[in-house]
């Protein structure tokens, strides 16, 4: 990373650790007042939108989106691919209202998890598996009630670029039992925003929306058959954008 991209990515860190202390602060005594959607638009939309602002301007991160055609008009399940931080600032701005399925702990970080906490995420504790996916289930079921998008990371946690993680079958599962379809996003984000470390290098990412997948019956069987499209789509997608090495071999790290 040449000297000046440090100062970027310097002055970048500056900026989005600030605001998130000043934006998260304000919504802490402001959100409690306001009506879930409004709430969403004023905690997490404005804020992730301003994070991927940033991200483009000062360090020079842009991105590309191919499939918008494939959004459906009625939120379901959204099931993408995790590499870095970037995908879930954009993700989180991009559809809204928008529940997150995230690890428990992330809700005790200061102002991030306090505002977090009003926004009705799902959150799991993924050192007890089974009680994860039931809390999944049921707490999913009621957000998609309300309207809201649920964003899955099936993988369980972020995976370096160029791999991929076998998929948890959590999100089909809620997806199926709720009678509603995936959503696959596949990117490579972190070509440009590595898991590990704090560089930033300037690029385009290319982000890729899937058709919608629905299940062909119901059941465990119709999980797990529609859970191995999803993945396979995402495979065959991650290779065509170059973000997955050849010969990769799914990696057996997910949480759920």
């Amino acid at each position: 990373m040449s000297p000046l991209q440090t100062l970027r990515t310097l002055l970048f860190y500056v900026l989005l650790a600030s605001s998130a202390c000043i934006w998260c602060t304000v919504s802490f005594f402001v959100a409690p007042f306001l009506p879930f959607r409004a709430r969403y638009r004023f905690v997490v939309r404005n804020w992730c939108r301003s994070a991927v602002w940033l991200t483009k301007t000062i360090v020079g991160i842009r991105y590309e989106i191919k499939g918008l055609e494939n959004i459906p008009e009625r939120p379901c399940v959204i099931l993408a691919k995790h590499q870095s931080t970037w995908e879930t600032f954009f993700l989180s701005g991009f559809f809204e209202p928008l529940s997150q399925v995230l690890k428990r702990e992330l809700l005790y970080v200061p102002f991030f998890g306090w505002a977090m906490a009003m926004l009705k995420p799902i959150a799991i504790d993924r050192s007890n598996p089974k009680a994860a996916l039931k809390q999944m289930a049921s707490v999913g079921a009621e957000r998609i009630k309300q309207g809201a998008w649920i964003l899955v990371f099936p993988e369980g946690t972020r995976v370096p670029f160029g791999q991929i993680g076998k998929f948890s079958r959590g999100g089909t599962a809620l997806a199926v039992n709720a009678n509603l379809p995936v959503l696959p996003i596949a990117h490579n984000a972190g070509a440009f925003w590595p898991k590990n470390g704090w560089a930033k290098y300037p690029g385009t990412i290319q982000v890729v929306i899937g058709a919608p997948m629905y299940a062909e019956t119901t059941g465990p069987r119709a999980i797990a058959e529609l859970n191995d499209r999803a993945f396979a789509w995402v495979e065959r997608t991650q290779r065509e954008i170059g973000a997955l090495e050849d010969g990769a071999v799914p990696l057996d790290i997910a949480a759920l």
